[in-house]
């Protein structure tokens, strides 16, 4: 016998059993979309009632699993003294989140027999483990960095992107399960450089939300679309987006002065006009395409709801539920971006006739 015939090979999975783990898999990928939107908004509500730092350690609070009495918490940390609902809010979003890690990890175990097989997103499975690997790296140093606005923004983005991972995994789980049921093959197109900027452009918007965000700069300005009753107040550009901010302080509240913070402000109202035309223009672009044509209305509809409840936070005076509500609304914008442009990779080839002379290039897979 030669050695390659003494080797135990893992037994290949039935159709029959791959059909029904790609269905369990799609449901928990499902199920990951929805618990991400959850952990993402109990992280802005943790932030909107600062309680950021209701727990001045991590993983644990005051060295504890639990929130701990006023007393065990003044031994562990005298300098910072326990207010127990700030740090019961704290705790509640980690739990939430470990809880989030433990269905990345099983998702990852229940489709590691699967990788193999044809059209199984196993890389985007590796992904999806490194990306929430990351974010719990950034939920420590948020605390360790006491809200350091880099990591606070930087933690932002690193759960939007496990929303993003998660939602495509499900839509290409959805593909894979499609195939097992030998539906037919579905033609994919590539992305013209119109989706790359309005990607871009949403990142950056997300970004800059996040910075408004960490540095307090939500109020900075009165009134809506003046600022302080004007078009173009005093600003500080090079202070308001100086990236290199000091280590050490307590960022709660911030630590710019206001010249800085109607800069951000500023800032960000810019990056929702940019954003604003580029989604138009990519609406304009493939409006014909019927089978795209919902997704890039809903695309729409969310960016608007979004930005009326931007102005809405400035002349309210960032009310809690406006705020969390503005998140939401952020949650609603990528979901729809992301949910547009799987419907135009995966678009009717019949559909796309038009797109094809214009040079779009398609593919199977």
């Amino acid at each position: 016998m030669t050695r390659a015939s003494m080797e135990v090979a893992e037994p290949p999975v039935e159709p029959s059993s791959t059909l029904a783990r790609g269905r369990l898999l799609r449901a928990l990928s499902l199920a990951g979309v929805l618990f991400t939107a959850l952990v993402v908004l109990v992280g802005a509500w943790t932030r909107l009632v600062d309680a950021g730092l209701g727990c001045p350690d991590w993983p644990g609070c005051y060295g504890q699993l639990v929130v701990p009495d006023a007393e065990r918490a003044r031994l562990h940390t005298p300098a910072a003294p326990l207010e127990a609902a700030k740090a019961w809010v704290e705790m509640v979003h980690r739990y939430i989140a470990s809880l989030l890690g433990l269905l990345v990890i099983a998702l990852l175990a229940l489709g590691a027999r699967l990788r193999g097989e044809p059209g199984y997103p196993w890389r985007l499975n590796l992904a999806l483990l490194a990306m929430i690997l990351v974010q719990g790296a950034f939920g420590a140093f948020t605390v360790t960095l006491k809200l350091w606005p880099q990591v606070v923004t930087l933690h932002l983005l690193g759960g939007l992107t496990v929303l993003s991972l998660f939602l495509w995994l499900h839509l290409r789980l959805r593909r894979f399960v499609g195939q097992q049921a030998q539906t037919a093959p579905v033609a994919t197109r590539r992305f013209p450089p119109l989706w790359g900027l309005a990607v871009g452009l949403l990142v950056l918007q997300l970004a800059l939300g996040g910075w408004v965000s960490s540095n307090y700069a939500g109020i900075a300005c009165q009134g809506f679309p003046t600022c302080n009753g004007e078009w173009w107040p005093a600003m500080d550009w090079s202070e308001g987006f100086h990236l290199t901010q000091t280590v050490g302080p307590n960022y709660l509240h911030g630590q710019l002065h206001a010249d800085a913070r109607v800069a951000i402000q500023l800032g960000h109202r810019l990056g929702a006009l940019l954003l604003g035309l580029a989604l138009v223009a990519l609406v304009v672009r493939h409006w014909r395409l019927a089978e795209l044509r919902p997704w890039l209305a809903g695309l729409m509809g969310a960016y608007g709801v979004q930005l009326g409840l931007g102005v809405a936070n400035v002349l309210l005076w960032l009310p809690l539920w406006l705020a969390l509500a503005h998140t939401a609304g952020a949650v609603a914008l990528v979901v729809m971006l992301v949910l547009a442009a799987w419907h135009w990779r995966n678009g009717q080839s019949g559909s796309g006739a038009g797109e094809q002379r214009q040079g779009k290039e398609w593919t199977h897979g």
